[in-house]
């Protein structure tokens, strides 16, 4: 037996599967400018800044306990999980997919037994006139049904869109890791500055508290008004209420942390308070050309979608020229179980098929329609990707320009405020100035010092989100 005349024809189908019916594919170019936004209240870049994008997460954040709490996400968290399943996902529809393309090669043998009556028994002669005879015949083949020769590329181009698909699910992994590496590292620092607005509105509770017993024991003595006494009660009872809100905000903002991290973080990996030290690297990206946003996985996904949806259109027009199936098999066949693999007991069979459509009532058509609309509405969905990439970095590049600034005024502004406050206080002692004006210092000092947590919450949030919108976090 020799499998000569099979390996032939499918070299021979091989060598004619040449034809690709789809469109060359072209990058969609033009969407954004050639360079990110810089100068103005834009940033420039040192000329020995690292690429933010290159740095791996463990090396961006400085804080330790803020890295252990993202590898705890890493490792727990249930999206994650889910787009790594995705992932796999995928991966098995492409192989199921190329093994078209192939043939699927399977071995069967077979044995048959027929009694045929004698010629007595056939016309009807006396009883036990006749004979019978046992006719028994085996047979083993080894073959392939129903391959299709892949003259014009359909097969490939539906292997290539699935294999497109493939590659564009483990792209929105990384982009899952990405955002979930940045969400963690968010909810940690928010978690930070209520953290901290906490402690400072218990430490200004007490002020108030203060100063309310003191206008109280004056209004008892008539030296001050109920209105002042009034007044105390109003910074004071707003400051408990702060309170209140706080309390229940840090216990969410655990809440949502533990919930990204998979599981409970515990209260060592928790911050006490924001502070002004740094839990990032303060480091911009040394080439502001835009090209590096084509590297940001939510960008090459969409592009391994539009590779993939070119491909469905060569596919699409495969199916209008003739499909050729091919059924053949090598074999053996004997009349005794001992001699079936004996020499001159080898067989084999072609069939060769060929379908040509001819009228489907525009279903083939309206095929090529649909892909030809999917791969246009994939080309918006790409340039839109990288324009909503553009637009995350410019933002974050217009507010870590000013944001050193912004910090900067804040502590002033609380500086000076907080000196205010003190001053006032003194000065309405010793009956120079009004108790209102006092009470107005108080309720400024304490209008600046919140606000300058969450000047400092947003400066630490913004290089988080600048490391992640040009595509930190991989390593």
């Amino acid at each position: 037996m020799t499998v000569r005349p099979i390996l032939a024809l499918v070299l021979a189908g091989s060598a004619l599967s040449a034809c690709n019916l789809a469109p060359k594919y072209v990058r969609p170019s033009g969407a954004v400018p050639a360079a990110l936004p810089e100068g103005g209240i834009y940033p420039r870049a040192a000329t020995d800044a690292p690429d933010v994008s290159a740095i791996g997460w463990r090396d961006f954040f400085t804080d330790d306990r803020l890295r252990q709490v993202i590898q705890l996400g890493l490792d727990n968290n249930r999206d994650l999980r889910l787009a790594a399943a995705n992932v796999l996902q995928a991966r098995a529809q492409y192989r199921v997919q190329r093994a078209d393309i192939l043939p699927s090669i399977s071995a069967n043998g077979s044995a048959t037994y027929t009694n045929t009556a004698g010629a007595a028994a056939n016309t009807g002669g006396a009883a036990g006139g006749g004979s019978s005879t046992d006719i028994q015949y085996f047979q083993a083949n080894v073959g392939f049904s129903a391959f299709e020769l892949d003259l014009f590329g359909r097969l490939r181009n539906l292997s290539k869109a699935a294999l497109e698909q493939y590659f564009a699910t483990e792209e929105a992994q990384r982009t899952t890791r990405i955002s979930l590496i940045a969400e963690i590292a968010t909810a940690w620092l928010t978690l930070a500055s209520d953290q901290e607005q906490l402690r400072l509105s218990q430490s200004t509770l007490k002020t108030f508290e203060q100063t309310l017993d003191l206008t109280r024991a004056q209004f008892r003595i008539g030296v001050a008004s109920e209105l002042e006494s009034r007044q105390a009660e109003t910074n004071y009872q707003a400051a408990r209420n702060d309170i209140a809100t706080l309390q229940t905000r840090v216990a969410q903002d655990q809440n949502a942390l533990n919930l990204l991290a998979g599981t409970t973080v515990s209260a060592d990996l928790l911050p006490a308070a924001l502070g002004d030290g740094r839990v990032t690297r303060d480091a911009l990206p040394a080439n502001l050309s835009s090209e590096v946003l084509l590297r940001r996985p939510d960008v090459l996904q969409a592009e391994h979608q539009l590779i993939a949806q070119n491909a469905n259109i060569g596919a699409a027009r495969a199916a209008f020229f003739p499909r050729i199936s091919l059924t053949a098999a090598l074999g053996t066949i004997s009349s005794g179980l001992t001699g079936l693999f004996g020499a001159g007991t080898g067989t084999y069979n072609v069939a060769p098929s060929v379908a040509l459509p001819l009228f489907d009532a525009g279903r083939n058509k309206g095929n090529l329609d649909y892909a030809k609309a999917s791969q246009q509405a994939a080309v918006a969905t790409y340039e839109k990707t990288i324009q909503t990439a553009f637009r995350e970095v410019a933002d974050a590049l217009a507010q870590r320009g000013t944001i050193d600034e912004q910090v900067s005024a804040q502590t002033a502004r609380a500086n000076a405020a907080q000196v205010a406050a003190k001053l006032s206080d003194e000065r309405y002692r010793a009956g120079v100035d009004s108790f209102l004006v006092a009470l107005d210092a108080q309720r400024t000092a304490y209008a600046a010092e919140q606000q300058l947590v969450t000047t400092r919450t947003s400066r630490a949030s913004n290089l988080v989100e600048l490391y992640r919108a040009l595509g930190g976090g991989l390593q």
